[in-house]
């Protein structure tokens, strides 16, 4: 599916409509848009006129800022593709809009509140044509590209548990949509951090056929889950155990992997939604998603990490831009979709599932 329109049948750059220019718009979207051979960010949706200021300054006065949505449908015909960056409860009705006018939809995770809307989407966009993707930017982590590249290494040898931390201590709460109760808001950390979590367990591992969870509100005055815990039981035999906090005092490991053979242990997140909050951007021929040395993981067996057991792993280089480019091959010469709708369709029945868990306490099988 290419379902181009706008510049696209000319040669020139993919014109993009970028809908929010919040932290997920400016942090994330915009630059890596910018970043991407072949894509020119076009329009930012935002009616917050200091955020429109940010926008140009930073992507020149040449960038089309307006308030509405409905501006862009008015103009799909000079636009390649709409990247959705608004918060997680319009997700379904501008991409429904978006797909209806004609173009492709890049959306933020999670695509929707259900599988059911994430499918309805995805059926919507075969009918239209048209890419629907989604974006999962973990997928693109440093560690997680690692760990990947020990599996097919077989370093590892078969895996048969899988600990994911996705944890922050934040004990003070910032307020917003994301940490509203309101289960029209779609917030809370099993929505958020655990989109990313139980992506990455079902890409590396395959479907899940149980989950069981455990959700908790900690901090004081918080309406939405701040520490949740979920497991999966895969069809392949693997266990995931997958924890999402703003509530630890001290950090676990982001990955803990298990294996026949060796166990991987990984600290530290993925250097590079902090080089983009600094500023920086990736360019080509530019180092990008660099880790330092000593963040690197070990790989070993019957020994800690922590006092030196294993041997240090060289950490693959994050690599972000990757999902653009990929984007942009499927829009231009119907390469694959790097993240299909489909695909996460299948972690949100995950992520129903542990809602229903933790509130039933029960184990619910898929």
């Amino acid at each position: 599916m290419t379902g181009t329109s706008g510049t696209s049948g000319t040669g020139g750059p993919l014109r993009v409509g970028l809908i929010g220019y919040g932290l997920a718009g400016s942090v994330f979207h915009a630059p890596l848009i910018a970043a991407t051979e072949g894509l020119v960010l076009d329009t930012v949706v935002t009616s917050n006129p200091e955020r429109q200021a940010q926008a140009r300054a930073e992507h020149g006065d040449d960038l089309r800022c307006v308030d509405s949505p409905d501006e862009l449908w008015e103009r799909a015909d000079d636009l390649d593709l709409i990247v959705i960056a608004s918060p997680n409860k319009t997700h379904v009705p501008l991409a429904t809009a978006a797909l209806k006018a004609g173009l492709p939809v890049v959306v933020d995770k999670p695509v929707a509140g259900t599988a059911a809307e994430a499918r309805e989407l995805a059926s919507l966009a075969d009918e239209r044509g048209l890419l629907l993707s989604v974006f999962q930017n973990r997928r693109w982590d440093n560690d997680f590209l690692t760990l990947r590249k020990l599996m097919a290494d077989g370093e590892l040898g078969e895996i048969q548990r899988f600990e994911s931390r996705f944890e922050r201590w934040r004990p003070q709460l910032k307020g917003g949509w994301r940490e509203s109760g309101n289960p029209e808001e779609i917030g809370g950390l099993l929505y958020d951090l655990g989109s990313h979590v139980v992506d990455q367990a079902l890409v590396l591992f395959g479907p899940a056929v149980t989950v069981y969870a455990e959700s908790d509100v900690r901090r004081a005055g918080a309406a939405a889950d701040d520490d949740t815990f979920i497991a999966i039981t895969h069809a392949s035999g693997v266990r995931s155990h997958l924890y999402v906090s703003a509530t630890t005092a001290q950090l676990g490991p982001r990955f803990r992997v298990l294996g026949s053979q060796a166990g991987y242990v990984k600290y530290g997140l993925d250097p590079q939604e902090a080089a983009l909050r600094d500023g920086k951007r990736p360019a080509p021929g530019q180092p990008w998603g660099v880790e330092s040395d000593s963040m690197w993981g070990r790989v070993g067996s019957g020994e800690s990490p922590l006092t030196g057991g294993g041997r240090p792993v060289p950490t693959v280089d994050g690599d972000y831009p990757a999902y653009y480019a990929a984007v942009a091959a499927a829009l231009r010469d119907g390469a694959p979709n790097p993240v299909p709708a489909t695909q996460a369709a299948a972690a949100l029945d995950v992520l129903e599932a542990a809602r229903r868990s933790a509130d039933q306490k029960v184990t619910v099988t898929l």
